[in-house]
C-alpha cells in the first residue's frame, strides 16, 4: 500500500531529523559561548519547526487514510504517536520556545544556557514519539 509506506517515510524523515537534532546538531551547538549559542538556536529552531510539523501532519493524515483503506487499526497507533508531537510542543516545550526567544542575544547567558539544556531534554521526547510512530507503521504494514 503506497499511502502507508509514505506515511512511514514522513514518521521516519521525522524522526531521523529529531534524532539528529537532540545527537548531532544541539550537542554541537553547546560548545558555542552563551550569546552564539542563542543566536544559532533562534534560526534553527524557525526552520526545523515549520520541517517537522509538516512531517507530523503529512505523516498523520497518510496514517489516518491507511487506517481507512485498509481496515487494519494498527494504522491509528502511528498516528496517535506522530500527531501526539502537537500537543507535546504546545503544552510542554512552547513555553521553554517562547521564554528563549524573548532573550535578546546581548542578554545570553547560564540562563539561557539551562534554558537551552532543558529544551533539548524535552525535544528528546519528540525524538522517542518519531521513532515508536516509524515501529508502529512498520508493525501495521506486516
Amino acid at each position: 500500500m503506497l499511502v502507508g509506506h509514505l506515511a512511514l517515510v514522513l514518521a521516519a524523515a521525522f524522526a531521523g531529523a529529531a534524532f539528529y537534532i537532540n545527537f548531532a546538531e544541539h550537542p554541537a551547538r553547546l560548545g558555542l559561548d552563551d550569546r552564539n549559542l542563542l543566536k544559532q538556536w533562534k534560526p534553527s529552531y524557525a526552520a526545523g519547526y515549520t520541517m517537522q510539523a509538516s512531517l507530523a501532519v503529512g505523516s498523520g493524515v497518510l496514517g489516518l487514510l491507511s487506517a481507512w483503506m485498509s481496515k487494519d487499526w494498527r494504522w491509528i497507533v502511528g498516528v496517535i504517536l506522530i500527531v501526539a508531537n502537537w500537543p507535546y510542543t504546545l503544552v510542554c516545550i512552547m513555553p521553554t520556545n517562547h521564554k528563549l526567544k524573548a532573550v535578546a542575544e546581548g542578554d545570553a547567558g547560564p540562563q539561557s544556557r539551562a534554558m537551552l539544556e532543558t529544551w533539548a531534554r524535552l525535544h528528546a521526547v519528540r525524538t522517542a514519539l518519531g521513532l515508536a510512530a516509524t515501529l508502529a507503521y512498520l508493525w501495521a504494514l506486516h
